[in-house]
């Protein structure tokens, strides 16, 4: 299998990836597809055929099984309380903050303009309806929508 290694980002075979994409210390699989304008940072996995549509910001901490649908205009959140600054007034740093990782299950369809907030599994086969806002565990085979989302229906 050939690998490229593009600013660190390691990348399978037949990835597709389109204009104005910012990818650095990351890890994309086999057949993937990146949409035009998307971030995804330093340690985030993305699996094999998944495809990322335009405009999603997949953060540090974020991992991406194979087969999922990450609509357009996703965020996903990696500190639970992010601060510009430390109580005395200095800017925050790596050290300054606890990173919270989030794991996006096999078969995952994620609506446009959802967040997926940190620290938690969205699970196999799951949609999550589009403009939701994922504050905790989706269970398998579910479908959630709403602020904050709601399991409505099972798979």
């Amino acid at each position: 299998m050939e690998k490229k290694n593009i600013n660190n980002v390691k990348m399978g075979k037949d990835v597709k990836i389109f204009d104005f994409v910012n990818l650095y210390g990351c890890e994309i699989g086999d057949g993937t597809k990146v949409g035009t304008f998307v971030e995804i940072q330093k340690g985030a996995t993305i699996g094999k055929n998944c495809k990322i549509s335009s405009h999603s910001f997949i953060c540090e901490g974020v991992h991406i099984d194979d087969n999922c649908f990450i609509g357009h205009n996703v965020t996903f959140i990696n500190d639970k309380f992010p601060r510009a600054t430390n109580p005395d007034g200095s800017m925050q740093t790596e050290a300054d903050w606890k990173l919270e990782e989030t794991f996006i299950k096999k078969g995952v369809s994620v609506g446009s303009s959802s967040t997926i907030l940190c620290g938690i599994t969205i699970g196999e086969n799951s949609i999550i309806g589009a403009g939701a806002v994922v504050t905790k565990d989706v269970p398998p085979n579910s479908i959630v929508a709403g602020v904050p989302a709601k399991i409505i229906k099972k798979l």
